[in-house]
């Protein structure tokens, strides 16, 4: 019998807002079946009958475009349909222009911990140059806010390396950030997904974006300022003060199985992947029809499965147990990646010690042309 995760991510597609460079599963709010929606949440929640949990995380979309009597309503029905007894961490993510004093009573009142801002950037003309709809002092009096009402664990999403950002608007964006006091952040450079608004731009030739040596020495100095304030970089992307690393993120990157819900969610249970149906219509359908609505399911093959355990393992700062591996597939670590852990550690992009295996800094910059090294094709 295998052990049920302990992990859920719920998804909330609604924006009040449709940002430039975003290609998730979502829709602008306005005319939505929003409550039907959360009522087929709730059912779906109820059908996959979850154990106790020990991290949940409500992302989107934006879940702050719900009103407070919506998100009271999906919080409150999660408390009571969930077995929250082991829960450690349960985030929720939110717009600064959205976060208003009702909703925050609302969070106040349930058992979310966990904050996850997305700021972007604090720059008001960068803000409305990639579609964001709050402004620089939302943000500050947003997290004041949260402060107020008790919220400590608080993370922040910047992007850097934006269409005609400067070196000295990211020292100014970074000086900024640490001054908020709070306790984890997520850097993302910007990558330009198709369907989204800045694709199109590029395609035409109208968006002008920083070099890659340019972007290169941004990432550098983020990884600097950061690391001389205290901050650990313990993942390509996120950085934490002691004890705050975000527990269910780290979860994906250990190559954990959970459970996904709401439309255009993706899960991982009992070794197979799945994603949910994306269009609102056809999610709340499939809910009516069938309590859930799984619609691409994947079983991994042991060569996938272990592809992912590279591709997530070697994110962390923690890297790569050869141990863990070997004991997780009962395949052997140095025969199946030792001569390609061998060129790698050459180049400069990875460093072993003792039984863990981890990136270099400069391994890290080039993240996934490092991991895609290990995707080995076998003849079948």
């Amino acid at each position: 019998m295998q052990k049920k995760p302990t992990s859920a991510y719920i998804h909330i597609p609604f924006c009040t807002q449709i940002c430039y460079y975003c290609d998730f599963s979502k829709v602008f709010i306005k005319n939505q079946p929003v409550d039907e929606y959360l009522e087929a949440l709730i059912s779906e929640v109820k059908w996959y009958d979850l154990p106790a949990l020990r991290t949940l995380y409500i992302g989107g979309g934006t879940p702050s475009a719900l009103s407070a009597e919506q998100l009271d309503y999906l919080l409150t029905n999660l408390e009571k349909e969930l077995d929250l007894s082991q829960l450690e961490e349960f985030t929720i993510e939110a717009n600064p222009g959205d976060l208003t004093e009702d909703k925050i009573a609302v969070l106040q009142k349930s058992k979310c911990n966990r904050v996850s801002l997305g700021v972007q950037t604090f720059d008001n003309k960068m803000l409305k140059r990639i579609g964001r709809s709050h402004n620089e002092s939302q943000i500050y009096e947003t997290i004041a806010a949260l402060k107020a009402a008790g919220f400590y664990n608080i993370s922040i999403d910047l992007i850097y390396a934006l269409p005609g950002q400067t070196m000295e608007q990211v020292v100014d964006n970074v000086a900024k950030a640490l001054a908020l006091d709070i306790p984890h952040m997520s850097l993302y450079s910007l990558i330009l997904e198709n369907h989204t608004v800045f694709m199109n731009r590029q395609r035409r030739g109208r968006l002008h974006l920083p070099n890659e040596d340019v972007e290169s020495e941004m990432f550098e100095y983020i990884l600097q300022e950061l690391e001389q304030n205290g901050f650990e970089h313990y993942e390509i992307s996120n950085f934490t003060k002691p004890g705050f690393e975000s527990r269910h993120n780290l979860m994906y990157w250990d190559n954990s199985e959970y459970y996904g819900l709401g439309a255009g969610a993706s899960g991982y249970l009992n070794g197979m992947r799945y994603r949910n149906r994306g269009p609102i219509q056809h999610y709340l359908k499939s809910i009516r029809e069938k309590q859930h609505a799984r619609l691409h399911e994947e079983i991994l093959t042991p060569k996938e499965q272990m592809e992912e355990e590279m591709f997530l393992g070697l994110r962390k700062k923690a890297g790569i147990s050869i141990q863990r591996f070997d004991e997780k597939f009962g395949v052997s670590f140095e025969k199946r990646y030792g001569e390609i852990v061998a060129d790698l550690i050459k180049e400069g992009l990875l460093q072993q010690e003792g039984d863990t295996i981890r990136m270099t800094k400069r391994g890290l910059f080039l993240g996934d042309t490092v991991a895609e090294r290990f995707i080995i094709d076998e003849e079948e």
